[in-house]
């Protein structure tokens, strides 16, 4: 007999409504004649393998580069009309994509929801074998949970995916962010403290490796991931409730042991794809003129310092001569920021703005996404360190930062596939000129030197992490950019924060209760100073 499949996303697109209710499976089916369900070990694999993670052409042509990345001028932009405007369309699918698994996320919440409903059926024995899934899957599901309330602030989240749950059809509730940010900071606590004790058997131990697409089963970076993601929570937090940022933060880094971080360039969180991947970013940055030099970042940070990662960022660009021989520009130009657009457009095409480097990003399709680096541990133990504890160790922490972001950058482009040209990575005595002789060195006022730490953050992100260099922006105030207003009414300047989905307002009855706070200029709660 021919065996039927029936298709989960199908069932609930019929008895489904709003998006943070239905959680869609479209990925896994049911087969009437086999009762076993998909694996908790499956449904962990799956909420890693994200493309809202890994950087492919949709979500960087999409929201990456053309929201957080404009509004964080972490890329370069064209001051076109309603350039700061979100694209409801491709925001709804953001958020859609953090609830279901129809589009081009993995849908974490829809996925761990059924991995809780799953572990609650185990016996003793049982669970003791999927913690190590149930954990993970936890630390990867609030990480991808905190970009949620850094985006839109209140979300439906503890009433979320009841389908999933228990078969329940039920409308969520919008939970306070702040409340959400705090369970995320409280789980990630919980997750750490697991791995801090995980004793995996042989056959637990290798089905973890096999399914782990960040660490291939290392439970001690996972401790690692959870405390340092705990930590960049905490600071996100630090201006509006300092007291609960100060005492947790200091007293994790005043106890290393107990609370190790990623501090090494080994054990950057970085997610590489589960199949081969043979495309490139091109057309995602040369679509929108993403691809030219930052204004800021290039005038203001990098070549003031003449910084070694400028090299394997941009490429000088030029022109070909009379004779077919390319000469290049005698320096890096960034696209000015202070110009219309049709005066921009002038030399977009003239060879005269620097641009995106071949190698490190345009033509790498081995380029990770990024979860989580040691440089920015570094930096944000200096900030901590410089607010609460002594400038001296802060200036540790903030070298230490500076000379992981060259590495991390030198890293991306040693791993390039394309034909273009590498570069040789800085010596030791290279770095440590550009770390103590530059203008990036750790000097100055304690204000001044909080302003280098959050500068190098927002660089260190850049746009493979735009949503954390948009989020930084608007916590820290820096770097101190300046944006061109745009005439459009209503949508002069980059908002802060997205407005919820038109799907959700019109479905889920409970937006009422957010409905007054749904404005473009609206802050996320922290977002205080």
């Amino acid at each position: 007999m021919k065996k039927t499949l029936i298709k989960i996303s199908s069932i609930i697109a019929i008895v489904g409504g709003l998006t943070s209710c239905k959680d869609q499976l479209s990925d896994l089916y049911l087969n009437p004649e086999q009762t076993t369900a998909p694996s908790i070990e499956k449904f962990f694999t799956q909420i890693l393998n994200n493309d809202r993670i890994y950087p492919k052409y949709w979500d960087m042509r999409t929201f990456s580069l053309t929201h957080a990345g404009v509004f964080s001028q972490a890329i370069s932009f064209t001051n076109d009309k309603y350039i700061y405007r979100e694209q409801a369309q491709y925001t709804e699918q953001r958020w859609g994509d953090y609830y279901t698994t129809n589009g081009n996320g993995s849908g974490p919440l829809a996925h761990y929801r059924e991995i809780e409903k799953q572990y609650a059926t185990l016996s003793a024995a049982e669970k003791q074998n999927a913690d190590v899934f149930l954990n993970a899957s936890k630390v990867a599901f609030y990480e991808q949970t905190a970009q949620m309330v850094d985006l839109w602030g209140d979300i439906p989240f503890s009433q979320a995916g009841q389908l999933n749950l228990n078969g329940s059809i039920v409308s969520p509730k919008f939970d306070d962010a702040k409340e959400v940010y705090y369970s995320v900071i409280a789980g990630l606590k919980d997750a750490a403290t697991y791995f801090g004790t995980a004793n995996l058997s042989s056959t637990t131990a290798s089905s973890f490796k096999k399914q782990d697409l960040i660490f291939q089963g290392d439970v001690s970076k996972w401790r690692r991931l959870a405390n340092s993601l705990r930590l960049r929570a905490l600071m996100r937090i630090s201006f509006v409730d300092e007291a609960k940022a100060k005492a947790e933060v200091m007293e994790m880094l005043n106890n290393p042991t107990q609370y190790p971080l990623l501090e090494e360039s080994a054990q950057n969180a970085l997610l590489n794809p589960v199949t081969t991947y043979i495309d490139n970013l091109r057309n995602a940055f040369y679509e929108s003129n993403n691809h030219l030099g930052a204004s800021y970042l290039l005038e203001k940070v990098l070549k003031p310092a003449n910084d070694p990662r400028i090299a394997v960022i941009y490429d000088k660009s030029g022109v070909q001569g009379a004779n077919g021989k390319w000469i290049p520009n005698a320096d890096y130009y960034s696209l000015p920021l202070d110009l219309n657009s049709n005066d921009q457009a002038t030399n977009i095409g003239n060879g005269k703005y620097a641009v995106l480097d071949s190698a490190t990003f345009v033509y790498n399709s081995k380029i990770p996404g990024v979860i989580f680096t040691s440089a920015e541990t570094h930096f944000l133990k200096a900030e901590a360190l410089e607010r609460w504890g002594n400038t001296a160790d802060a200036m540790a922490a903030y070298n230490k930062g500076l000379t992981h972001s060259v590495n991390y950058f030198y890293y991306l482009n040693s791993i390039s596939n394309s034909t273009a040209p590498k570069v040789a990575a800085p010596s030791a005595t290279e770095i440590s000129n550009f770390v103590n002789n530059s203008t990036a060195k750790y000097a100055g006022s304690s204000a001044q030197k909080l302003a280098l730490i959050w500068t190098q953050k927002w660089v260190q992100f850049g746009f493979m992490q735009s949503v954390q260099a948009w989020s930084e922006l608007r916590r820290t105030k820096y770097p101190q950019l300046t944006f061109v207003p745009d005439n459009s009414a209503g949508f002069n300047l980059p908002p802060n924060r997205l407005t919820y989905p038109g799907r959700e307002r019109t479905f889920n009855p409970n937006y009422s209760a957010v409905a007054a706070k749904d404005t473009r200029d609206a802050k996320i709660f922290w977002d205080v100073k």
